[in-house]
C-alpha cells in the first residue's frame, strides 16, 4: 500500500482517541484520508486530531441520536463519508457472572454491542443511500471463544453477527462491512491491567502461536487493508489479528505448542 490509498477520502473513526482507534487514526492519516477522530473525550480527541492534522468530533456511541447527530456534524464538515470504523468500546473485569454487577453489563452492552450498532446505522445508512462506503467493526477474539467475560464475550459475538447481518443488508447499494476481531492488544488499557497485576504477561504470550501479543498498530493494518480499494471484493467477513491465539489453545490438550526449530527465536524471528 501506498501513502495515498485514502487520498481525499473522508474516514470516521469512533472511540479514535486511544488503542487502537487512536492507531488506526494515526495510519489512516497517514496514508491520506480526511480523519475524523469521534470520542466521548472531546479533548484527548483534539490533541490526537492536531499531532495528526485531523478533525475532533465529540461522540458518545451509546445513543442512536448521539450517534445519528455527529454522523450529521461530521458530513457537514468534511463531506461524504467513505469509510467507517467502530472502535469505541469498554471493557469487563473478568468476574463470575453472580459476582458481576448489572449496571456492568448493561455498561457494555450498552458501548460494545448497541454503540457498534447505532454508529453503523447512522453512518452506513448514508452510505447505503449515495450507493458507496466500507465499514469496519470492531470484534474480538473473545467472541469467538469461551472466556470468564460473561457481558464482553456475548456483546462482541454480536458484533460479528452483526456485521454479517449488515454485509448482505448493504451490499447491493456498494456498501461493504467486514469485521477486524483483535487478539490480546497491548493498549494502555491492557498495560494498565498488567501494571495493577491484574493480567500476567506470560500466559497472554505463550498462548498465541507467535508467542507476543500484538500492537494497536498491527491491528489498524488490517483495519485500513478492509477499508481499501484492496479489498473491494470482500465483505461480510471477520479477520483475527490474534498473534495465532485462535489455533494455539487446542495444542494444550496434547502438550503444547512445538519449540522453535533451527534459527527461529522466540516469536519466530532468526537469531543469527
Amino acid at each position: 500500500m501506498t501513502n495515498q490509498d485514502f487520498a481525499g477520502r473522508v474516514a470516521v473513526v469512533t472511540g479514535g482517541a486511544s488503542g487502537i482507534g487512536a492507531a488506526c487514526c494515526r495510519l489512516l492519516a497517514a496514508r491520506g484520508a480526511r480523519v475524523a477522530v469521534a470520542d466521548r473525550d472531546l479533548p484527548r480527541a483534539e490533541t490526537l486530531a492536531r499531532d495528526i492534522v485531523a478533525e475532533a468530533f465529540a461522540l458518545d456511541v451509546a445513543t442512536a441520536a448521539g450517534n445519528e447527530a455527529a454522523a450529521a456534524a461530521i458530513e457537514a464538515r468534511l463531506g461524504p463519508v467513505d469509510l467507517l470504523v467502530t472502535s469505541a468500546g469498554v471493557l469487563q473485569r473478568p468476574l463470575r457472572p453472580e459476582d458481576l454487577p448489572e449496571d456492568e453489563v448493561e455498561r457494555v452492552v450498552r458501548i460494545d454491542q448497541l454503540g457498534t450498532y447505532h454508529s453503523a446505522v447512522a453512518f452506513g445508512r448514508r452510505m447505503a443511500v449515495r450507493g458507496s462506503g466500507a465499514i469496519v467493526t470492531v470484534g474480538s477474539i473473545a467472541g469467538m471463544r469461551s472466556m470468564p467475560l460473561h457481558a464482553y464475550s456475548p456483546a462482541k459475538a454480536a458484533v460479528l453477527e452483526m456485521t454479517r447481518c449488515l454485509a448482505a443488508e448493504w451490499g447491493r447499494s456498494g456498501v461493504r462491512v467486514n469485521a477486524v476481531s483483535p487478539g490480546f492488544t497491548l493498549t494502555p488499557a491492557l498495560q494498565a491491567a498488567i501494571d495493577k497485576g491484574e493480567r500476567d504477561v506470560s500466559r497472554l504470550e505463550e498462548n498465541s502461536a507467535l508467542g507476543r501479543m500484538v500492537t494497536p498498530e498491527e491491528i489498524a493494518e488490517a483495519v485500513c487493508f478492509l477499508g481499501s480499494d484492496a479489498a473491494r471484493a470482500i465483505t461480510g467477513i471477520d479477520l483475527p489479528v490474534d498473534a495465532g491465539w485462535l489455533v494455539a489453545g487446542s495444542w494444550a490438550s496434547y502438550g503444547a505448542l512445538p519449540a522453535p526449530r533451527g534459527n527461529a527465536g522466540r516469536n519466530g524471528s532468526r537469531t543469527e
